[in-house]
């Protein structure tokens, strides 16, 4: 039986004799089906296409795929005193990339930010044997179990070296961004996915129920997202693709991106 992954979002499901009939990711309003149809592959054969591209993203090693597939995402491995943690996935992995992570320290544990970036989470585990931290209010968007996933609840976790994992909601209820106050040389830094989205105009992040079908969140519910991290001191953010971080003033930026937002919401028509 095969791991059959979904060609637009990148998602890898549970073995089965068949493709299954629906992606339930894409359908959800928060992603799509792509103009030409549900399509799958497996990862035997997108490893025939594709490698990772294994390289240096503003102080991390970053982890994506060349050329790009699906949502295109980049993971980033975080190395830390305590144990590394690999926060987001992509749907490739071979060789190379464990190799490049194993000679930096191996995985402790792997963090995501929300379902779209789950890939292949359980092949990436089992390379390195390490848990993989989902938060509970996503559970059912798990699409391929295993007794590896660690669900864990409530606005915060705590990791090791006073690194943090951050309910901060949004994009989805689960919606997670990993604080390490070591980032950015002691200054700070989130690890945002894409809950703060940050911008073309990298001065600014955003915040979006649906990116693709372009759906916006709430005054109320920005607000609140700007809230869960408030009391975090953080100068800098990744963002989820390769270079799209926020690099220095990035806790003003977020203030005056979230007002900009607000602002905007409340013009009289």
């Amino acid at each position: 039986m095969d791991c059959f992954i979904c060609v637009t979002c990148g998602v890898q499901y549970g073995p089965t004799e068949e493709a299954p009939g629906h992606c339930r990711i894409c359908e959800d309003d928060r992603q799509y089906v792509g103009w030409s149809g549900q399509q799958w592959t497996t990862l035997k054969e997108l490893r025939g296409k594709h490698r990772t591209d294994v390289r240096d993203d503003l102080g991390l090693l970053g982890v994506g795929s060349t050329p790009s597939f699906a949502i295109g995402q980049r993971a980033l491995l975080v190395q830390s005193p305590g144990g590394n943690v690999l926060w987001d996935c992509i749907t490739v992995i071979d060789e190379a990339a464990v190799d490049a992570i194993r000679q930096l320290g191996g995985v402790r544990a792997i963090a995501i930010s929300h379902p779209h970036y789950y890939s292949s989470f359980v092949e990436w585990s089992r390379a390195f044997d390490a848990p993989v931290l989902l938060h509970e209010a996503d559970q059912q968007w798990i699409m391929r179990p295993d007794p590896r996933i660690e669900l864990w609840s409530g606005a915060t976790r705590a990791l090791w070296d006073d690194m943090t994992l951050i309910n901060a909601g949004g994009h989805f209820d689960g919606g997670t961004v990993l604080h390490w106050p070591a980032g950015a040389d002691g200054r700070g830094a989130l690890l945002a996915g894409d809950i703060l989205q940050v911008a073309q105009d990298r001065r600014y992040v955003s915040f979006m129920y649906s990116y693709p079908n372009f759906i916006p969140l709430s005054a109320g519910e920005v607000e609140r997202i700007v809230g869960t991290v408030e009391p975090y001191e953080f100068d800098r953010i990744y963002g989820a693709w390769w270079d799209r971080n926020v690099e220095a003033g990035a806790k003003s930026a977020v203030r005056r991106s979230a007002e900009r937002y607000m602002r905007k919401l409340a013009e009289p028509d």
